[in-house]
């Protein structure tokens, strides 16, 4: 009961956040949302932690839990970095690429394309995001692995605010492009296409938009 009761509560400030009803930034007051869900602080503590490992909480040490807050600044510098490294990654993927490395990514994308038919936005934005992660894991390169999983957290929160719906279909399209350009093996078409893609998907997210609600009785109202 308690761990179902924990999932309610991080499910709800997710999909509050999600759908832009709270503000990056917003102080989550533990007995605030105790109230809201009729729960111990202790279960809502366990949510915010839960939420803080998906980078879409921040915990401060005496001071609370804040919704994560990247400014659009901080995303373009993420998507910079991503340019200079998914494009040796593209590199070095196609050149060891090998029939097992194309299925894997066929059944991401796979996976991709489930998530979007089910609306399920958390979810896709994790998958869209870990097809890149994916490619070094493919080819051993675990430090890299690592290296894009930590960039695609700091930017995390903006794509699942602020990407729309077509825009991540596109993406999830642009993903299997680029799986059978991997399988052609041809390096420059794959390299041209991946920055297309990283380009395409900043563009998609709309950093700029009207910012929601800091009041969690308003932001949570359909929980």
């Amino acid at each position: 009961m308690e761990a179902s009761s924990t999932e309610t509560i991080a499910q709800a400030l997710t999909s509050a956040i999600v759908e832009h009803r709270l503000r990056p930034g917003s102080k989550l007051v533990e007995q605030a949302l105790a109230d809201h869900f009729e729960v111990s602080r202790t279960l809502v503590r366990q949510a915010l932690f839960q939420l803080s490992q998906k980078r879409l909480v921040r915990l401060e040490p005496a001071r609370g839990a804040f919704v994560a807050s990247p400014s659009a600044a901080e995303a373009r510098q993420v998507f910079a970095v991503r340019r200079m490294l998914e494009v040796e990654l593209t590199r070095a993927f196609v050149e060891a690429v090998t029939p097992e490395h194309i299925d894997a990514l066929r059944a991401h994308v796979a996976a991709e394309q489930s998530a979007l038919k089910q609306g399920d936005v958390a979810d896709r934005s994790e998958l869209l995001g870990d097809f890149h992660v994916r490619m070094a894991q493919l080819i051993g390169n675990d430090v890299l692995a690592e290296v894009l999983r930590d960039l695609l957290a700091r930017c995390a929160i903006a794509t699942l605010v602020y990407q729309s719906s077509s825009a991540a279909h596109d993406s999830a399209a642009e993903h299997a492009a680029l799986v059978e350009c991997f399988a052609t093996g041809n390096v420059a078409q794959a390299v041209r296409l991946m920055r297309e893609h990283l380009d395409h998907v900043e563009a998609g997210l709309n950093l700029d938009q009207p910012g929601p609600s800091d009041d969690l009785k308003t932001a949570l109202a359909r929980a």
